[in-house]
């Protein structure tokens, strides 16, 4: 039997995330070209256009889970790729705590700054981010791998946690 070498099932799992990456920029244009040519509509139900980008943005985070997962299925068998990937999320995890300090600074944070949009869409996308976290956990074979995802695992949610505990306790301060 002939099986597909690794460089090629990489190059394959590259080609998915290049796919994945250019439906959303389609599906990004798309909304884009909807504010633009209904304003009235958008200014008028803010909270629904806001509502419909936060599910596009939940929408393009599932999709790059897909290759992501094939990417997982790809590397487990290589302990070094699979380790290179474990401190990948290793650092997108420390960007959820960063995310959440940049937010809390007022100036950041209640302004219409780039950065904290940014920042907002990254702690929004956290619950996508814990499902591939997670899965990769759990494919994860090799100890130092297996330890890596765990932490990023840990920051994630605890990171998760915080911003929920941060929101209740300004909510708890704001009723009076």
């Amino acid at each position: 039997m002939n099986s597909i070498s690794l460089r090629t099932q990489l190059r394959l799992v590259a080609a998915g995330y290049a796919l994945v990456l250019a439906a959303a920029a389609l599906l990004v244009f798309m909304r884009y070209m909807l504010y633009v040519n209904h304003p009235q509509d958008a200014a008028a139900a803010g909270g629904m256009y806001a509502a419909g980008d936060w599910m596009l943005e939940i929408i393009i985070g599932c999709m790059l889970l897909v290759p992501t997962f094939v990417l997982v299925l790809v590397i487990r068998k290589s302990e070094n790729l699979y380790t290179g990937y474990s401190k990948v999320l290793l650092g997108l995890s420390l960007t959820a705590p960063i995310s959440l300090g940049v937010v809390s600074i007022e100036a950041v944070g209640q302004s219409t700054m780039l950065l904290g949009w940014i920042c907002m869409d990254r702690l929004f996308c956290s619950p996508v981010v814990i499902v591939g976290l997670l899965v990769s956990r759990v494919l994860a074979q090799f100890d130092r791998a297996k330890r890596l995802t765990l932490y990023a695992l840990l920051i994630e949610v605890s990171t998760l946690v915080l911003m929920v505990g941060l929101f209740l306790f300004a909510a708890r301060g704001h009723r009076g």
